[in-house]
């Protein structure tokens, strides 16, 4: 039997109008599926999709739409085989600015989803211990959000997604604005969290080493308008050893996403780490 496609996208296109009333197309006929991802003894693992490619080229619209923030133009988006007509509690979303409430405390703001929903205190009160201790802010539960580094504002923002356990986590380059370091160790903290939630994660970045960190697989998206060039298997087991960054497979493996990018039509701005 074959796994259940969690996510399907089909011919999705999407138009803006830009600021002297020209037609800017962002993506153009943009099509993939997701399945259910298990392991050799049939737990249910997940799966990592890393969106790659220059800035501009609609990956952020594409998520958008997935999360249903945003209405292709044509096209359709269905999760769990239901088509996205909004938001909903099985997608989770975060985003390169830090979200947080200012005014709610680190541990209010990861309960404030389950709050809403219903989830009764004590149950919430063990799913905010349990992240806490995940994403590594032991000590800081009852701090504010802007007396936090922005590594330590991220984590926050990655536990208050979780906290709804979202069976899709949407991820919008959520490291683009942290230092070589953090964005490091803050890409191990989410492979470290992500083994245990068993979420279907898209994550997407213009910077190739993370890409081929993060992923499973990995879309290679051309410059505007947005459309699927490659999409490459990436070899590496999991747990995945940070070591692996300094092998000659990953390197092969870097020129060869740089050689596809490339050959992918328009222009357009990728980054490869150091």
């Amino acid at each position: 039997m074959p796994n259940p496609i969690k996510i399907s996208v089909r011919e999705i296109s999407r138009s803006f109008t830009g600021a002297q009333g020209t037609c800017i197309e962002a993506l153009r006929k943009v099509s993939f599926e997701v399945e259910d991802a298990f392991s050799a003894q049939g737990r249910d693992i997940g799966e990592f999709r890393v969106l790659l490619g220059p800035s501009g080229c609609g990956k952020s619209t594409l998520l958008r739409m997935i999360a249903g923030l945003d209405r292709p133009d044509s096209g359709q988006v269905l999760v769990n085989g239901k088509p996205v007509d909004g938001p909903g509690r099985d997608r989770g979303m975060v985003f390169q600015k830090y979200t947080s409430f200012p005014w709610l405390t680190v541990a209010d703001n990861i309960a404030y989803g389950p709050k809403i929903n219903g989830v009764p205190a004590a149950e919430r009160q063990q799913i905010v211990d349990h992240l806490i201790e995940g994403v590594g802010l032991a000590g800081f539960a009852k701090s504010y959000p802007d007396t936090l580094s922005g590594g330590m504002q991220q984590r926050v923002a990655i536990a208050r997604t979780l906290a709804n356990r979202p069976q899709v986590v949407l991820m919008d380059e959520p490291f683009g604005a942290l230092d070589a370091q953090t964005r490091s160790d803050m890409q191990q903290l989410l492979l470290r969290v992500w083994d245990e939630t068993a979420s279907t994660i898209l994550f997407v970045t213009h910077d190739v080493d993370e890409a081929i960190y993060l992923a499973d697989r990995v879309f290679i998206f051309s410059a505007r308008p947005g459309t699927i060039m490659e999409d490459i298997p990436v070899p590496f087991g999991r747990p995945r050893d940070p070591a692996v960054r300094q092998t000659a497979e990953f390197h092969e493996m870097q020129e060869h996403v740089l050689t596809c990018l490339r050959r992918a039509p328009g222009k357009g701005h990728v980054r490869v780490s150091v």
